[in-house]
Formats: C-alpha cells, structure tokens, sequence
C-alpha cells in the first residue's frame, strides 16, 4: 500500500517507518500519491491533516492524541483513530474494564516522556471511559520514561495493579500494521480503539 506518513521525522514515526517499509508498504510524499495516510504528528495538526485526506478520499490511520476526533464521525471515507496502538495497551484497558466492576475504586497513574503535550494521555482518557468515567487520573511527565501506564484497583484488604510498558516506540507497529490491514473492510466515519480490530 502507498502511504502518506505524516510526522515522519517525528518521535513515534522515525521508528514507524523502518516497519511499514518492512512489511512492503511504500511510503510517498504527497497525499495525492497515497492509498492511505498514517498520522503521528501533533494536536494543532492532526484535524487539518485528516481534513485533506477526508477531502482526497483517502482514509486515514490515526495515532495523534490531544485531540477530538468527533468531526469525522460521519466521513465519507473511513478515519481509524486510536489513542495507542500497542497491542498491550488494548489488553491493559479490556483488563481494566472487565475488573472495574468487582472493585470499589481505581485509579489510573500514566508516565511518559517529557516532551508529550497532552496530559492526561489518550491512552488513560480512553482507559477511564471504559471502565464507567468515574476513576482519577495522575500524569507523570519525566526525562527517561516513554509510556507507560499502570490501572490500581481497590477493593475491602486488596489491590490489583494492571500496567502495561511501551519500553520503545516499535511496540506501536503492529498495531498500526493491522489497523492498514483492516482499514479496506472498516466503514466510512469514524472507528475509535484498537480493539475493534482484535
């Protein structure tokens, strides 16, 4: 597949492209030579890119957090946008949400890297939505970390901590890998979650 890689230069997609070229896919430089646009780049730019690749027809593979994906609810084409794309992540947040109901209280603590913009991530925002809205959030933004989030359940004498650590940014390839697999057979609009995939 050709794809337009925005943020190509950037933190997430330096380590992305190595793979997607890895996996056969081609990597053009303009939006009229795509089949697909892959976007990691930042909050002030991510809707104006979708933008361009809605009014190109062409559908888009969203990692960009900080943002509100809803305008594109009703697109023609599909935008697939997913706060994490470690399959790890997915599973830490299904975790999270099945055990929320048999413990009275949770919090989520997420850490990353000191130069992410958006705190709380969308990764924890994501994560509290599904396990009934009602759970704090502390962020953590430190020289050092990448990503990293961990789910403290409370209950009457026990806690359950369920953490997932994203060590390198290649742990986001797979799942980006996937969601361009499935982006043929996913319907115009928005799809939010990796784990619609799953």
């Amino acid at each position: 597949m050709r794809i337009l890689l925005n943020g190509r230069r950037g933190r997430v997609g330096s380590a992305l492209a190595p793979g997607l070229e890895a996996a056969g896919h081609v990597l053009v430089d303009a939006l009229v030579d795509a089949e697909a646009v892959v976007d990691f780049t930042r909050p002030e730019a991510v809707a104006a890119n979708v933008r361009a690749a809605v009014a190109a027809g062409v559908p888009s593979v969203v990692g960009t957090t900080g943002w509100d994906p809803a305008e594109f609810r009703s697109a023609p084409v599909t935008v697939f946008y997913a706060p994490n794309f470690a399959t790890g992540a997915v599973l830490m947040m299904r975790f999270a949400a099945e055990a929320a109901a048999y413990f009275e209280r949770a919090e989520i603590v997420e850490l990353h890297h000191a130069a992410k913009v958006d705190a709380p991530s969308g990764t924890a925002k994501l994560t509290a939505e599904r396990m009934g809205g009602e759970v704090a959030i502390h962020s953590v933004r430190l020289p050092g970390l990448n990503a990293h989030q961990e789910v403290i359940l409370g209950g009457a004498g026990q806690t359950l901590t369920i953490r997932h650590d994203a060590l390198s940014r290649e742990a986001y390839t797979p799942g980006v890998l996937l969601a361009l697999e499935k982006l043929p057979t996913l319907p115009p609009g928005l799809t939010i979650g990796l784990d619609a995939l799953l």
